[in-house]
């Protein structure tokens, strides 16, 4: 849960990848900060669970399940909000996979389902949003990055070039937009632990090499990752945008 108090009294956003980990708990973090709620991710069945849980803190969540691997359901998805829901005013690009792999090892339908997801997809949906953002002219997207996005890591290779893509779309998306008065910024966080994070470096023999380069010596709580997204989604950052916001202890300092 969020630690930190905003108000999004009024406004809707919409998430992606709102099942599970990171996306879920900004869900909710929005939820309970008086937002409206459009959500999306591969299954209906959690999808549905989320509203549930939002409901139950009284608030509206609309949910639209998709495989944002497909260019068609992704921007299928994105009009449907668009049309049958109150102006969307915040946009959250959460939805991410990784496939773990040596370049030697890559495997070419790994590389495009990463690619597809983690960088096509945020620009197709914010296409479609940005549209009905700039009749308004006011809008906050948040792209949900890492720290993969400013640093290389081992077996990451197409996981890095999508979020350092991610990164550089980004910085497109501040310059085109920012007269129509959006912001679009970047959020880069370490490990989260989520449990899947905590699934996947919970073991101390992989963990604890990843923390020691980590000034700090921990990996993040998934509060502080929330926090960070919804600090830059509030007018507390309406003269930031354009930015990539590290959420990684220091790792990327050296």
């Amino acid at each position: 849960m969020s630690e930190v108090s905003f108000d999004f009294s009024g406004h809707t956003a919409l998430v992606t990848g709102a099942t599970k980990g990171i996306g879920r708990e900004t869900a909710l973090a929005l939820a309970r900060s008086g937002c409206t709620i459009a959500a999306t991710g591969r299954s209906p069945e959690e999808l549905e669970s989320l509203k549930a849980e939002i409901a139950r803190v009284g608030r509206r969540c609309e949910i639209y399940p998709a495989d944002l691997a497909d260019a068609r359901q992704a921007i299928a998805m994105a009009e449907h909000f668009c049309r049958f829901l109150d102006p969307i005013s915040i946009l959250i690009n959460n939805a991410g996979v990784s496939y773990p792999e040596l370049l030697v090892d890559l495997d070419v339908d790994h590389w495009n389902a990463t690619i597809d997801v983690n960088l096509r997809a945020p620009a197709l949906v914010s296409k479609v949003v940005a549209r009905q953002m700039t009749r308004r002219r006011a809008g906050a997207i948040v792209n949900v990055a890492s720290m993969a996005s400013a640093t290389a890591l081992t077996e990451h290779a197409a996981y890095c070039a999508s979020k350092f893509g991610l990164h550089g779309l980004t910085k497109v998306m501040a310059l085109e937009l920012g007269p129509a008065g959006i912001r679009v910024n970047a959020v880069g966080p370490t490990v989260v632990l989520t449990p899947m994070g905590v699934q996947v470096w919970g073991e101390p023999a992989k963990g604890d090499p990843m923390k020691a380069k980590i000034p700090l010596g921990r990996f993040a709580e998934v509060h502080e990752a929330i926090d960070a997204i919804l600090f830059l989604a509030s007018d507390a950052a309406s003269m930031i945008t354009g930015e990539l916001l590290l959420v990684d202890g220091g790792y990327t300092v050296q």
